[in-house]
């Protein structure tokens, strides 16, 4: 049986009036979610800039929503690996106070699932052909319950952004981050090194010591974990971001499959409103590279990001640029592959 894709259309609605039809006409699916479960929404506010993302007052309504069956619902995100103010949680929580994320006008906390330096990352075993073990988050080992809120974008690696990039990167910890962007080990930026000391502590296999007075990364020994991203303050450990972008998108997506593995209920919305050529991390006040359409949703995370895909690309393929065109397809082919779910769905207009 094909997964089901519920649609709200835009189209003479505002946006509140979208989401709620959409709601609405999921009490089946919501119904899951039972009194006293902690319902975890997963989305982000993007950086200070971007304009993009999903507005609080459209949350809300999910939360009452949730309320309104018993559930007790929290917004999270995770802390990022490159410089900004979501790098750690401190100045993210600011940043997303600031953009309105309080809990006065949610209705509910918003928390930084990773604690305040992204050092709360925890292994688990997998089993795909790039990824063996993920690296995530406590909260993301015991959350049963799970609502993923995803802005659609273009995205400067794979193309297309939605679900499969907001579990997939967005839930791992900032170790996972890294395993995910690069297959190069880190190395120490001397400038910036104040020799604190915390890499060297932190490295599970003492690849980090002391060399003139800097921390220095033995890449013989080093095993890629990104202990050393994440326990430093200062910037000093440098990131490669240079990868094949097929194999980046086949990581991202084993890591969306090992994470919703451990999670019992799940439901993902794809927001088609305000499509930037770049994702939230990056895109400041950027064109719409299309119309809005409306908003998805689906128990099935591949189904979703491929019907939200189908739906925005009838005329062209606008998230294909030279160089990448096809990666996003390699997302789907991928998720297929090692079952993370269907690119064959119903949709359901509401």
């Amino acid at each position: 049986m094909k997964p089901e894709v519920y649609f709200s259309s835009i189209q003479g609605r505002s946006r509140s009036e979208c989401f709620r039809e959409l709601l609405n006409n999921m009490d089946g699916v919501l119904s899951r979610f039972k009194k006293g479960s902690f319902v975890g929404i997963k989305m982000t506010v993007g950086e200070k800039k971007n304009t993009g993302h999903i507005k609080p007052e459209l949350v809300k309504i999910l939360v009452e929503n949730l309320k309104r069956r018993g559930a007790r619902p929290f917004v999270f995100d995770t802390n990022v690996i490159y410089r900004g103010q979501r790098q750690n949680a401190v100045d993210h929580l600011n940043l997303a106070y600031q953009k309105g994320f309080t809990p006065d006008r949610l209705g509910c906390p918003y928390i930084i699932a990773d604690s305040v330096f992204g050092t709360d990352s925890k292994t688990v075993k997998a089993d795909f052909r790039h990824v063996k073990e993920i690296r995530v988050p406590s909260l993301v080992t015991v959350l049963e319950d799970l609502v993923v809120l995803s802005h659609i974008t273009g995205h400067v690696m794979t193309g297309y952004a939605a679900s499969i990039k907001n579990v997939g990167m967005g839930m791992a910890s900032r170790a996972g981050k890294q395993v995910q962007h690069s297959s190069m080990k880190p190395v120490i930026n001397a400038s910036k090194c104040t020799l604190c000391g915390c890499c060297i502590e932190s490295c599970p296999v003492s690849a980090v010591s002391e060399l003139s007075r800097k921390a220095f990364i033995n890449s013989n020994l080093c095993i890629g974990c990104g202990e050393c991203i994440a326990c430093c303050k200062f910037d000093a450990v440098q990131v490669h971001w240079h990868e094949d972008e097929s194999i980046f998108a086949e990581r991202m997506v084993e890591y969306a499959s090992g994470i919703l593995a451990h999670i019992r209920n799940k439901v993902f919305m794809d927001f088609a409103l305000d499509i930037t050529e770049e994702c939230d991390c990056i895109a400041g006040s950027d064109p719409h590279i299309v119309e809005d359409a409306g908003i998805l949703a689906s128990t099935d995370i591949v189904a979703a990001d491929k019907a939200a895909f189908d739906m925005l690309t009838k005329k062209t393929d606008i998230f294909s640029r030279e160089g990448k065109i096809g990666v996003h397809q390699r997302q789907f082919e991928h998720a297929g592959e090692i079952g993370l779910g269907s690119t064959d769905y119903s949709l359901i207009e509401v």
